[in-house]
């Protein structure tokens, strides 16, 4: 029958083909070249259809009988195919484990970060929440909303970066405190503290710089005194500092609180006694805090008559050195490997 002839031929045709593959991309071509749409064996079957039933009988098991030895021939190369290359990557690529091995350099948290993460969760664990708010601030919001409307004596304390008239770098972090007052619709009790980097016109040196990271904190509530914002400082100096840490409070102004105070705590490394870090005095001055001035209060929808609050705020920079020892505050902008790892020593506390 011509018709078994064709695929006889196919079959012999197919196993010298096969002959002549080494590798799988040429195995792919030749299942291509018979299994393909355009294959050679969509041709065979094409034949089915001029063959009377009994013919179709014989010619469709001859036909499936070559379909299976194919399919099967291309699946038992395929496999050993691939575990020669397999076999052949292993030797090629093996590791040689008698090298020695790379010296791989790991970071390590920056001091700033640190100091953040600790000061965070210290007041975090006493029920504040942490906000943040744009570095881009308008005039209103920087000043006005805290007592310091134009041409007001107070905007000399801060030579600030104007972008605009009104647009400008904020110089402290208050204005996200105020933005959360403003956005406290039901004008409850709040308790936040805000981490963020500020902006002032400054001389760089080693102790100031143009830019440089707070923590401010506000508490509002009903009958607020001076005597929480006390108790929370001292809970914060100890827990930084040392549990035998001492604070003291120092009359101050601020155009947003009232009173102001400077707050000091007693020297940790003299112990009070006088020594270079805090000049003899036996005191080191570490935040500014008071009482949220009223007319602030007002501004922001609170009634001053029934809620009071304290804020503070401080220099992250200086709380790191003065806890660290660090003598130039451009050392924490360096990116110097070996000034961040030597602080994997410190943990926070005492």
């Amino acid at each position: 029958m011509e018709q078994n002839e064709k695929i006889k031929y196919v079959r012999g045709m197919f196993n010298e083909d096969l002959k002549d593959v080494n590798n799988l991309i040429v195995l792919n071509e030749i299942k291509v070249k018979y299994l393909g749409k355009k294959g050679i064996t969509q041709d065979l079957f094409k034949v089915m259809k001029v063959l009377d039933k009994k013919e179709k009988k014989e010619y469709g098991f001859l036909l499936n009988e070559l379909m299976r030895e194919i399919n099967q021939s291309l699946t038992t190369l395929k496999e050993e195919l691939e575990l020669k290359e397999l076999e052949m990557k292993l030797t090629h690529e093996k590791i040689d484990v008698t090298l020695p091995g790379l010296n791989i350099t790991t970071g390590a948290p920056h001091p700033m970060s640190k100091i953040i993460d600790e000061i965070s969760e210290l007041f975090i664990a006493m029920g504040y929440d942490v906000i943040s708010g744009p570095e881009m601030e308008t005039d209103l919001y920087n000043f006005e909303y805290l007592n310091v409307p134009k041409h007001h004596p107070a905007r000399d304390m801060q030579d600030t970066f104007y972008i605009t008239e009104e647009m400008l770098l904020r110089t402290q972090t208050s204005p996200a405190q105020v933005r959360t007052l403003l956005a406290n619709k039901e004008k409850g009790p709040v308790r936040v503290i805000c981490p963020g980097r500020v902006y002032r016109r400054d001389n760089d040196d080693a102790t100031h710089s143009h830019q440089f990271a707070q923590i401010e904190g506000l508490v509002v509530d009903k009958n607020i005194s001076m005597a929480h914002l006390k108790g929370t400082l001292e809970i914060f100096a100890k827990k930084l500092f040392g549990s035998d840490r001492e604070i003291r409070f120092r009359p101050s102004y601020f155009p947003f609180t009232e009173p102001s105070i400077e707050v000091d705590v007693n020297c940790f490394n003299c112990n009070g006694n006088g020594c270079a870090i805090c000049k003899q005095s036996g005191w080191i001055e570490i935040l500014g805090a008071g009482m949220v001035h009223p007319h602030v209060l007002k501004m922001c929808g609170y009634d001053s008559e029934v809620w009071t609050g304290f804020a503070f705020g401080m220099g992250v920079e200086r709380i790191a050195m003065l806890k660290y020892g660090i003598p130039d505050i451009r050392d924490f902008y360096t990116n110097d490997l070996r000034f961040v790892k030597q602080f994997d020593q410190f943990e926070g506390g005492e």
